[in-house]
């Protein structure tokens, strides 16, 4: 059954189709090992979707995926900054084992994450898959930490946190810093719109596998909606009646809906829908900083944003689809992470999983079925580092925060501690720490316990 993308320009529509469920774990027809695209996009907000909670917001290519797939509801990344959320994603582990807790330096000639670290791409490449990178890495900027030194056979992109899409230079600072490349070597295209380049590069690769014997990987990491809020004109227009910062923030976000609706209408006009296994998430939580206007995503009903562990800050929009495969147009509310996504394709596509520590879970169960518990009885977050870290530790309905950034001061007692039951409060306001000292012991014994694990690990 190949599924069709109505495509409309200026916009692209996308249409749900009724697929059946599947033993999820089998490749597909031909015992041709799927392909699969995972969609990594920057600082988008937890209810920046339309089908998440963005009603303001026009996004009928994510909207669709979803549609198409499952779609979580509590779904985290196991840090709320850039480079450590892609790390923790590309191994499977903790940032703090992935060795890299903090943001890697956008500067030419500074390491990232240690090339020692097994990667998706590697584990894919040893399946005997072709692996691109495509966009922002943000993981390492030496020979051996860029992407062909992690296990890329293809990389087309930025190294640094962030670039202008029309002069690909450094965003933050400068002088003189260009950032763009192909391969490890450096490239130009004066003028040209990088999102626009990524839906090329990608689109040109999924050409040169139309007839492939072997199956593909792609790390579509898209660069948007981070700063600088560069939309398409006709978005702009189109959201001109919503105040600031939200009417950029909108029309970066409708360009990229646009942008990612192009690479799955190549997938469908190849013949590549059926199997494919597209993975969608966002790296953590949208950003508040001056670079994006003080604002303009959305956490809908939860608090704080990008940099912070309360819930707008890790918890992201997320959703998987494989038509026929994989249940369509369902959601799950069980607690997942970025990180069960590297166990979770391995189980999918029938490739071992590597001799080392995997942190992260198989949510096949949970993909499968509502009803599964979640794959994590407890996690844990660390963002910032220092002598007095901001953390965070999840178990069951509490979690216990310390040194929460973005949090009121006068919220917190001398310890810093913040506590909340995300049953009944799940848009944490009431500090229930002093109420509850036994737990307060408990989880802070546990976190204590794992950071010196995964630190010496």
């Amino acid at each position: 059954m190949q599924m069709k993308y109505k495509f409309f320009l200026p916009l692209i529509l996308l249409c749900g189709c009724a697929f059946v469920g599947a033993d999820a774990q089998h490749a597909a027809a031909n015992n041709k090992r799927p392909n699969v695209l995972l969609i990594y996009t920057d600082d988008q907000g937890t209810a920046d979707l339309n089908i998440f909670g963005g009603k303001d917001l026009f996004t009928p290519n994510m909207d669709g995926l979803a549609k198409r797939g499952v779609r979580f509801t509590q779904f985290y990344t196991a840090a709320p900054v850039c480079s450590p959320s892609r790390a923790s994603l590309l191994t499977g582990r903790f940032p703090q084992r992935a060795g890299l807790s903090n943001n890697a330096s956008s500067e030419k000639g500074h390491a990232g994450m240690p090339a020692s670290q097994f990667t998706m791409a590697e584990l894919f490449k040893s399946a005997g898959y072709t692996t691109a990178h495509i966009g922002k890495w943000h993981v390492g900027y030496t020979p051996e930490t860029m992407p062909n030194g992690q296990g890329f056979d293809y990389s087309f992109g930025f190294m640094g946190g962030c670039i202008d899409n029309y002069s690909h230079f450094f965003y933050w600072n400068g002088p003189n810093r260009h950032d763009l490349w192909r391969n490890g070597e450096e490239i130009w295209y004066d003028g040209s719109y990088f999102p626009d380049l990524m839906v090329k590069e990608t689109n040109e690769f999924l050409e040169s596998r139309r007839n492939a014997d072997n199956p593909f990987f792609i790390y579509f990491a898209i660069n948007v909606p981070h700063y600088p809020l560069q939309g398409d004109e006709k978005w702009r227009s189109f959201y001109k009646d919503l105040p600031s910062p939200r009417s950029n923030y909108a029309a970066f976000i409708s360009t990229m809906d646009e942008k990612i609706g192009l690479v799955l209408h190549k997938l469908d006009e190849l013949g590549m829908t059926d199997n494919t296994i597209v993975v969608f998430q966002s790296d953590h939580g949208h950003s508040t900083e001056i670079r994006t206007f003080g604002g303009g995503g959305s956490a809908g009903p939860y608090r704080g944003s990008k940099f912070s562990v309360f819930e707008g800050g890790i918890r992201i929009p997320a959703i998987i689809s494989w038509p026929g495969k994989l249940p369509q147009n369902e959601i799950r509310s069980q607690f997942a992470t970025n990180i069960d996504w590297f166990p979770t394709l391995a189980e999918l596509c029938s490739i071992r999983l590597p001799d080392r520590k995997i942190d992260g879970k198989s949510l096949l169960p949970v993909i499968r079925s509502a009803k599964a518990p979640t794959a994590h009885e407890i996690f844990f977050w660390e963002s910032g580092g220092g002598n007095d870290p901001q953390w965070a530790v999840r178990k069951g309905d509490w979690k216990l925060m310390h040194n929460p950034i973005q949090a009121d001061p006068a919220e917190l007692g001398a310890d810093k501690l913040f506590l909340v039951n995300m049953k009944t409060d799940s848009v944490e306001r009431r500090n229930e720490a002093s109420r509850n000292p036994a737990v307060v012991r408990e989880l802070t014994a546990k976190y204590n316990a794992w950071i010196r694990e995964v630190e010496t690990q």
